[in-house]
């Protein structure tokens, strides 16, 4: 039997033309997605913006936000469809690289507790929690807690 081709990933910087369709993804994978403005916004702000596409279609994105020596990794999305295929992971290592390449010594980020899929990404590429913000998400019954997690670089 012939062996199935594994489709091209790419990850590129994000450009404008890119915010509706990260965006409409964002739409369809989250219950309380980021809004079109605030990837316009984090485009303006200049925070590292990545599209991951899979033989030309976007599936996943990631916004990081340097400061100084720490990365704070504010978005990873892999659409729901291609969920559970490794593409979070590389798109977390993309990120994680490129956050080294601007010096940072560490990475943050927020997640939602009940949020198991990432959780077991973030645990499994050597995260570690560190605290809890109170009240940082919405959701369906008011606001929702989120665990911080640090990695060192």
């Amino acid at each position: 039997m012939a062996a199935v081709p594994m489709p091209r990933v790419d990850c590129a910087p994000m450009r404008d033309e890119d915010v509706d369709a990260v965006a409409a993804a964002e739409q369809r994978s989250y219950a309380f997605p980021w809004t079109r403005g605030n990837f316009v916004d984090s485009l303006r702000a200049g925070h590292s913006m990545w599209v991951c596409r899979e033989d030309g279609v976007p599936i996943g994105h990631a916004v990081v936000m340097m400061a100084v020596d720490e990365a704070h990794l504010l978005n990873l999305t892999i659409v729901p469809e291609r969920q559970q295929r490794g593409l979070g992971g590389a798109l977390l290592h993309h990120a994680l690289a490129v956050a080294r390449d601007h010096g940072a010594t560490r990475m943050l980020l927020e997640v939602r507790p009940g949020n198991a899929p990432a959780l077991a990404l973030y645990r499994r590429c050597r995260f570690v929690e560190i605290g809890r913000r109170k009240g940082y998400y919405p959701g369906p019954a008011g606001r929702e807690d989120a665990i911080v997690m640090v990695r060192d670089l």
